[in-house]
């Protein structure tokens, strides 16, 4: 009796997973409805931002008509749908763009994104003809309908460049707040056959090259800003208190922030060539720090070579110095890597395993602090000179 009903259970299981699965593989375009029943030849499940377009085209007149629905990132957030003339991506874009206006009620406006800078992203009138605009919403998705005259040299070609986005808000003067800049909203783009034919789905050809590039940006300075430098700053800090492990922690700490600034330094070199390859578009804050650790860590490279020797008098000043800009570089790299997650915008699992490393990093240098305050002052305790802190030995108290 038992094993029947676990049978029975296995069965009734399998069916609602069986249930649910046949249910998310349904939720496509093609079970998609409108309130005024229009009907579309074709239809699409776009392949990023949850996104679905349905059309129909004319090749008799060259008219378009145009289905867009998507959820925007927010309840006051915007969508949108465009046609680039003249490239693949978001500069160049004739865009609609649907959201609620100051009085709730949905809307439709024409955008024609000259370039990637926030203030050219203005209401204006398309470089061809958009008529039958309007926008309804329903349970968090909104849908955006037009008719759109497509020029003559894409109805020749019969395909377009499509462009798709969902941003956060806009303000009163219908000014569009920025959308993220993850992949998914870097990858909404790709070839729209007219005739539709037995398209399903827009290939975009995978991740692009830029977004390789961010993404080798990111891990590059994460790893070097974000894990070894700090690293090497808990070997020097703690290691040097046991005489035991002089002179191996100095060698130790040296390579793996020689280590960190190599690396570093390729960061900052692909950081720079995003820059050049994508005028208009700046993090300012990003920018600002990664220019002042890449300026702060070649101080610390040079600083080594002007090492004074321990019974140097300029030591004690070198040595204020040297763990000044240790610490400010330690502090900006770590804040810069979160900053740079905020624009990469990867997975939510990047993020927390970052914040697990600095977690563990930060409890390691907790338990050798203790540790450290433990050795000092027994050390203390056995001798009337004080421990200075920086050579780990013994000074005199007039030094």
């Amino acid at each position: 009796m038992g094993s029947f009903r676990f049978s029975a259970l296995i069965i009734l299981f399998s069916l609602y997973n069986f249930l649910l699965i046949s249910r998310s593989y349904s939720q496509t375009c093609k079970t998609q409805t409108f309130t005024n029943n229009n009907l579309y030849t074709n239809c699409l499940d776009l392949p990023s931002l949850t996104s679905y377009l349905h059309y129909t085209y004319d090749s008799s007149n060259s008219t378009l008509s145009v289905a867009f629905l998507s959820s925007p990132s927010s309840s006051n957030g915007w969508i949108s749908w465009a046609i680039n003339p003249t490239g693949t991506g978001m500069a160049g874009a004739q865009a609609l763009v649907a959201y609620k206006d100051s009085k709730g009620a949905m809307t439709v406006k024409t955008y024609n994104i000259s370039s990637y800078t926030s203030d050219s992203v203005v209401q204006q009138k398309l470089a061809f003809d958009v008529w039958d605009e309007r926008a309804e919403e329903e349970n968090g998705v909104m849908k955006m309908y037009a008719k759109i005259k497509v020029p003559a040299d894409l109805s020749a070609k019969g395909t377009a460049n499509q462009v798709w986005q969902v941003g956060p808000s806009v303000d009163d003067k219908g000014v569009l707040k920025p959308h993220p800049m993850g992949a998914s909203n870097l990858n909404s783009k790709g070839t729209l056959a007219l005739n539709g034919g037995d398209q399903t789905t827009v290939v975009t050809g995978g991740v692009d090259s830029r977004t390789k590039k961010r993404n080798i940006h990111g891990v590059l300075n994460g790893v070097s800003w974000g894990i070894l430098f700090p690293v090497g700053v808990i070997i020097a800090r703690y290691l040097r208190t046991f005489q035991s492990a002089d002179p191996a922690w100095f060698y130790l700490h040296v390579s793996c922030q020689v280590s960190a600034y190599a690396i570093g330094v390729a960061g900052w070199a692909t950081g720079l060539k995003l820059g050049s390859e994508s005028k208009g578009i700046q993090y300012t804050p990003h920018r600002n720090i990664g220019i002042a650790l890449f300026s702060l860590a070649t101080l610390q490279i040079f600083a080594l070579f002007l090492r004074p020797k321990k019974d140097h008098k300029y030591r004690f000043y070198w040595n204020i110095y040297h763990h000044g800009v240790g610490y400010a570089i330690l502090i900006l790299g770590i804040l810069n890597v979160f900053k740079g997650l905020d624009i990469l915008q990867p997975e939510g699992k990047w993020k927390s395993a970052y914040i697990v490393v600095i977690a563990v990093l930060g409890g390691i240098a907790l338990l050798l602090e203790t540790i450290t305050w433990i050795v000092v002052l027994r050390r203390s305790n056995k001798s009337t000179k004080p421990y200075d802190g920086y050579n780990g030995r013994q000074q005199p108290l007039n030094t």
